[in-house]
């Protein structure tokens, strides 16, 4: 996983080239083509250097299998698990494990304020905030989805997503100090 920098930094380059597509209809498919990448990576260099490292993170992952519990590439990811390492890989912050106290540990942002990096979470189980996504911009998200499907990107505005939608959270503004339920690698508290 170590060569995705460079991976990612040609995709960024083929996409900047290519033609403009039209987004697909809605629907519960993942989104295959991300004509919005390029948007995704403007608005990252935009908003800071931690959101363009949280979502190329992110995208790092894409296709790693769905496995409950998961919380690495190598087995797989749930969909907190996902968020929690991409967070502490990228940006050395420790969340919380489950996506119920990922969304009480953070900061509530509308959704029209979304930044790439902020989480988005749903009602998938009857019961708010059971799932977790990461926003990459142009309305869309990486996310763990379920059993037998992997890490992949969807949109915000797809009829399954939109209906079941909870929120959004901020982890950390660009210059705010963790909460006490997000922790920095280097705190004590984590050796």
């Amino acid at each position: 996983m170590r060569f995705l920098p460079l991976v990612l930094s040609v995709l960024f380059a083929s996409v900047a080239h290519a033609a403009p597509v039209a987004a697909p209809e809605e629907t519960s498919q993942p989104l295959i083509n991300i004509p919005g990448l390029q948007q995704v990576q403007d608005v990252g260099r935009a908003v800071g250097t931690q959101a363009t490292e949280l979502v190329s993170a992110a995208m790092g992952f894409l296709g790693v299998p769905y496995r409950r519990g998961g919380t690495s590439a190598e087995t797989g990811f749930d969909c907190s698990g996902l968020v929690k390492t991409v967070y502490q890989d990228s940006l050395g912050l420790v969340l919380p494990r489950v996506a119920a106290q990922q969304a009480a540990s953070t900061k509530k942002v509308a959704r029209n304020d979304l930044q790439p990096g902020d989480l988005v979470f749903f009602n998938t189980m009857r019961r708010a905030f059971s799932h977790v996504g990461i926003y990459i911009g142009d309305g869309k998200f990486v996310h763990a989805p379920r059993s037998g499907a992997g890490v992949r990107i969807e949109s915000l505005s797809g009829a399954y997503w939109k209906k079941r939608f909870n929120g959004a959270r901020r982890v950390l503004a660009l210059d705010d100090e963790p909460t006490p339920l997000v922790m920095r690698v280097s705190d004590p508290a984590i050796r």
